[in-house]
């Protein structure tokens, strides 16, 4: 029931419309009750061969319920649809203002297909929340007290017959209806999950999967999930066949019963006989308001089960910036006083993924002032991309501090905070966009001018210039038209582009060969210098530039320096720096005995020999 309240409380800003419609609603089934109670009364009547006069308020009558029955039903559905469409604006609003927070650090764990299910179908599922959940138990309560008075002016008996059919037809049977489709529920919900994520799967790894001669196996699997969807369809077939026949059942018994009570009654002289079929057709027509029920009933299920698979989503633990006591504010405001000068300070922090986990970075301190470049280097796993990950506020971290231009990064939004770093991953997202399109991510407002020096800052401007339309050629999904190492340089002008105070690089060449890498790094450093650079990296190129280097193991800082202190010691950069030179060597050595391969191997050679020499004229 959980779900249902927080489900209610965004049908609770419509609260108007809602009372609009179930009125609308009970006077639609209201109409039809009395179109038929009419036209019975009518036809007894009729069959009497009073005076047309008499007949003259009831053919009245059948005429205004026809009338207003088509009238009300027609305001009614747009009542209710106007209730859902606003129940089906407030929820999408509401899940990508909750999700845009979490993305993409605490949404890891959920696959993209998956995803795609709970923002789309999970949400259209619950669009009906009102029509089919709340607004069918509300009509029936109206019709139920609007029958009963009815029927008890003719004998009381005849209401609580109503009344007592409708709590079997109206809360009993939905019971019964909601435990049988609970399980089916649940599984139709969870195998349309698993069937798109499957398809979103197979659709982006088309290529490995031809590859390697799966394409059976996928569609094997793909088989038996839609099967396993199909049974549960199925499942929920036979459940609606089943509640469709037994209200059936259950309308029928109802009116035999009052048919019974209702001849007893008038030959006892408690009304005349000519009403006997006005209150039997008045019956069968008050069903109306109990037949949504069962189907309600499995409705709600349905949305129980959108609603638990986005609040799943939503209820991950967010960053909640309000919630940062005083003494967090005073010692923030001391530390902006002291280290003003500093764009970025990091104290002591320290950040596990989860409780009982151990720490991903234990006392990480370092100060950036502006100007200056520092390095984080270590072996995958050893904490660089979770601190972008804190950096970027995609997670909060639990003890420690860290400083931005003097202020605590508790007392910032999240908006505030990536308004003033740029940061260059290893893995760039490109859209089914053109290039000037997804370079202009960064900056909407950017001038053809600034693209094209970005570009060119970033190695990929003759590239685009050679592409069909230019910087207008779009690069398909995720940049497929576009190579690994050309999609890392989109995303290095991209970031250029944006020219903030602090520019974060994790990884940013690892898909580059070394003399473009070379030329990217000095451009990077050349941007940094108005502002700070951050470069978290394995790869020990270009960093006897840096001010600062910081050797993480295993989330702890075990060497800093600078890189000709840190070779000088012997320690851990020392041995990375001595393997990195090693591997060059080797491959550079490969390279020249294979020279057979043509042009392209030379030049590839050429640029190695390069970066040999350079890393050979550096101490050790």
């Amino acid at each position: 029931m959980r779900e249902f309240a927080r489900l209610a409380r965004f049908a609770a800003a419509s609260k108007w419309w809602i009372v609009l419609a179930v009125l609308l609603g009970a006077g639609t089934v209201g109409a039809g009750i009395g179109l038929l109670a009419a036209s019975a009364y009518l036809i007894s009547a009729a069959a009497l061969h009073p005076s047309i006069a008499e007949l003259s308020l009831a053919i009245v009558g059948v005429r205004f319920f026809g009338i207003a029955r088509a009238g009300l039903r027609y305001l009614e559905r747009l009542a209710a649809h106007t209730v859902s469409l606003r129940l089906l604006t407030a929820l999408r609003v509401w899940f990508y203002n909750a999700l845009e927070p979490l993305v993409p650090a605490r949404v890891q764990q959920f696959q993209s297909g998956d995803m795609l299910t709970r923002a789309v179908a999970d949400i259209d599922t619950l669009q009906d929340f009102y029509v089919r959940v709340l607004a069918p138990p509300l009509v029936a309560f109206v019709i139920a007290l609007g029958m009963g008075a009815f029927l008890w002016q003719y004998d009381a008996r005849l209401a609580f017959v109503l009344w007592g059919a409708w709590l079997v037809a109206g809360i009993g049977l939905p019971s019964f209806v909601q435990r049988a489709a609970r399980s089916a529920t649940q599984k139709w919900i969870t195998e349309r999950a698993t069937m798109h994520a499957q398809l979103v799967d197979a659709i982006q790894g088309a290529a490995d999967i031809t590859a390697f001669g799966q394409g059976e196996n996928v569609k094997t699997r793909a088989r038996e999930t839609s099967a396993a969807y199909a049974s549960a369809q199925m499942r929920l077939a036979q459940i609606n066949a089943l509640q469709a026949g037994a209200s059936n059942l259950f309308t029928n018994l109802t009116l035999l019963a009052i048919l019974v009570v209702g001849i007893s009654a008038a030959s006892a002289g408690g009304f005349h006989a000519v009403y006997l079929a006005t209150i039997a057709l008045a019956t069968i027509a008050a069903f109306e308001a109990v037949t949504p029920l069962p189907q309600a009933a499995q409705a709600f299920e349905n949305a129980r089960a959108a609603g638990k698979r986005l609040f799943e989503i939503v209820d991950t633990h967010r960053i909640e910036i309000e919630r940062v006591d005083e003494r967090a504010h005073a010692h923030a405001r001391a530390h902006a006083r002291a280290h003003g000068a500093m764009l970025l300070d990091v104290c002591e922090l320290n950040f596990a993924y989860a409780p009982h986990h151990a720490n991903a970075l234990d006392g990480i301190s370092f100060s950036l002032a502006r100007g200056k470049k520092i390095a984080l280097v270590g072996a995958s796993g050893a904490g660089k991309s979770t601190l972008v990950h804190l950096l970027a506020r995609f997670w909060e971290y639990d003890a420690g501090e860290i400083y931005l231009e003097g202020k605590s990064l508790r007392e910032c939004s999240a908006d505030a905070v990536r308004e003033n770093i740029a940061v260059i991953s290893q893995q760039t997202y490109l859209f089914n966009a053109s290039v000037r399109d997804n370079l202009r991510l960064a900056k909407p407002n950017a001038t053809d001018e600034e693209i094209v020096c970005a570009a060119q800052r970033a190695q990929i401007h003759a590239f685009v210039e050679q592409l069909p339309n230019g910087y207008d050629t779009n690069i398909g999904e995720r940049g497929a038209a576009l190579s690994g190492g050309e999609r890392q340089r989109l995303g290095i002008a991209r970031a250029l582009l944006r020219d903030t105070p602090l520019l974060i690089l994790d990884e940013p060449t690892a898909n580059l060969d070394a003399h473009t890498e070379r030329a990217i790094l000095g451009e990077l450093f050349e941007a940094a210098q108005d502002g700070a650079l951050l470069l978290l990296t394995h790869r020990l190129v270009g960093l006897e530039r840096m001010d600062e280097i910081l050797v993480l193991e295993q989330g702890r800082v075990v060497e800093r320096g600078a890189h000709a202190q840190l070779l000088a010691q012997r320690g851990v950069y020392a041995r990375m720096w001595a393997l990195q030179n090693q591997a060059l060597r080797k491959n550079f050595n490969f390279r020249v005995q294979s020279f057979g391969g043509g042009e392209d191997a030379f030049n590839e050679s050429t640029a190695r020999v390069s970066v040999l020499c350079a890393l050979e004229r550096q101490p050790n």
